[in-house]
C-alpha cells in the first residue's frame, strides 16, 4: 500500500486574489516542500478539478508552475463529479501499486465564484442525470430536497436532525483555520426558518447547504516502506471505489447503497469495522446526505439516523466523531479539492498537527467522498506509521 508524507492545504472561500493556476502552483509547491523532497523526485502528477466554472481548461499543466523541475513531468486531470479528489488519490494510489512512480503529487483545486450563481446551478446539474433530473427546481439542492422529501414520507420529517448536523458542523468549523465559514449558528438558527437562513428549496434551508468556495489541497503520497524514512507518513489501511448507476430513478435514492459497498469493500480490505474508526469525514453536500450517511455506513439503522446526532454520537466527544474539520457545510466544497481535502485533514489529525480541530489520540481515520447523489463513493482508512 501506500502513504501520505507531506501536504499542503489553501484557505477555502472567495478567493478574488487567486487564480486556478496560483492555487494549483501554490499548494503544490507547499506539499512537496512539506514532504521534504526535491521537485524533480516527484514522478507523476494527479489533478482533480472539475471544472465548466470558467472558460480556462486544461489545468493539469498549471501544476507545472510550482516549480521548474516539473516541466516535462506526467500530469493529468481527473474528474468524477464532486469525488473528483478522491478520484486522483486513487490514480495516484495506482500508480505507486503499479510501480511506475515513487513519488507522487495529488493536487485537488476549483475556481468555483467566477461564474454566477445561475451558472453554478446549472454546472453541477452536470452530475445528475440530464435527461430527466436537468429541469429539477432549485439545481443541485433541489435534487437533495427530493431525497430529503423521500427520506421523511418514508420514515418522518427529520429537519430537526439536520438543524442539529448543520449546527455540529458549523460548531467544529470554527475551529479550522482552512474554513470558509467560522461561526458556530447553534442549534436554535439552523432549526428556524428566517430572513437570514430561509427556505432554499423544499426542506432545504440555507443552513442544509454547503458552501460555493475556490480552494485547492495537494499531497505527496510514496509507498509505505519508503515513507518509513520520513518523519510523519500516514498509511492507506483501505481504498475502496462503487461507482452506482446515475439516474436516481433506477435506484432506491434514499439508501445511498453505493456508499454501503464502498463502506463494506474498505473494512474488508481493511480488516476493521466501523468500531475500529477514531473519526470519519464525510461528504455532507447537504445536511441530509449526512444524515443518510450514518445508515450507510452502519453507524445506524435506516431510518434511525437521527439518533446518532441527537445523541450526540458524531460530536467531537462523542463515540465516532463525525466531521471534526467542520465538513463541507462550514469548510466549504470546491468540488476538485474536496477529496483532496478530506484526506488532508484525516491526516493533520492522526499526525496531531490539527491544531484546533484536534481530537484526543486518533488511531484510524475513515473518510467518504462522494460524487452526484451517491453515484461515486470513495472510501479510505488512514492510520498514522509515523
Amino acid at each position: 500500500m501506500s502513504a501520505i508524507i507531506g501536504w499542503a492545504h489553501s484557505k477555502f472561500g472567495k478567493l478574488e486574489d487567486m487564480e486556478l493556476e496560483d492555487l494549483l502552483a501554490t499548494v503544490s509547491r507547499e506539499a512537496v516542500e512539506d514532504a521534504g523532497i526535491g521537485f524533480d523526485e516527484i514522478d507523476a502528477i494527479y489533478v482533480g478539478n472539475f471544472g465548466m466554472f470558467e472558460k480556462q481548461s486544461f489545468p493539469a499543466a498549471f501544476t507545472l508552475d510550482a516549480d521548474p523541475a516539473f516541466r516535462f513531468k506526467p500530469a493529468t486531470r481527473v474528474e468524477n463529479a464532486c469525488a473528483t479528489g478522491s478520484a486522483a488519490v486513487h490514480m495516484g494510489l495506482n500508480d505507486l501499486a503499479a510501480k511506475r512512480s515513487r513519488f507522487v503529487l495529488v493536487v485537488g483545486a476549483e475556481k468555483m465564484t467566477k461564474a454566477s450563481g445561475a451558472e453554478i446551478g446549472d454546472i453541477l446539474l452536470n452530475a445528475s442525470y440530464r435527461k430527466t433530473e436537468a429541469d429539477t427546481p432549485g439545481g443541485f439542492a433541489g435534487v437533495f430536497a427530493r431525497i430529503a422529501d423521500l427520506y421523511f414520507q418514508r420514515y418522518g420529517d427529520q429537519s430537526e436532525a439536520m438543524a442539529r448536523i448543520a449546527a455540529k458542523n458549523h460548531a467544529n468549523g470554527v475551529h479550522n483555520p482552512f474554513a470558509q465559514m467560522h461561526k458556530d449558528f447553534g442549534f436554535e438558527f439552523c432549526n428556524t426558518v428566517s430572513e437570514k437562513n430561509p427556505t432554499v428549496i423544499g426542506a432545504i434551508r440555507r443552513t442544509d447547504c454547503s458552501l460555493v468556495s475556490d480552494g485547492a489541497a495537494a499531497m505527496v503520497m510514496t509507498d509505505t516502506e519508503t515513507a518509513l524514512r520520513f518523519p510523519k507518513a500516514v498509511h492507506f489501511r483501505a481504498s475502496a471505489h462503487a461507482q452506482d448507476y446515475l439516474p436516481m430513478a433506477r435506484r432506491d435514492i434514499i439508501q445511498f447503497e453505493g456508499c454501503t459497498q464502498a463502506w463494506k469493500r474498505a473494512h474488508e480490505q481493511a480488516g476493521t469495522s466501523l468500531n475500529d474508526l477514531s473519526f470519519v469525514e464525510t461528504h455532507d453536500c447537504f445536511t441530509i446526505a449526512e444524515l443518510i450517511e450514518y445508515e450507510a455506513m452502519g453507524l445506524a439503522k435506516p431510518g434511525q439516523g437521527a439518533q446518532a446526532i441527537k445523541e450526540g454520537w458524531t460530536m467531537k466527544d462523542g463515540k465516532l466523531p463525525v466531521n471534526p474539520s467542520g465538513g463541507l457545510k462550514s469548510k466549504g466544497h470546491p468540488i476538485g479539492a474536496t477529496g483532496v481535502s478530506m484526506h488532508v485533514m484525516a491526516a493533520m489529525q492522526l499526525t496531531g498537527n490539527a491544531g484546533g480541530m484536534q481530537l484526543d489520540n486518533p488511531q484510524l481515520a475513515g473518510i467518504f467522498n462522494m460524487g452526484g447523489a451517491a453515484v461515486a463513493n470513495y472510501v479510505s482508512i488512514l492510520e498514522r506509521l509515523r
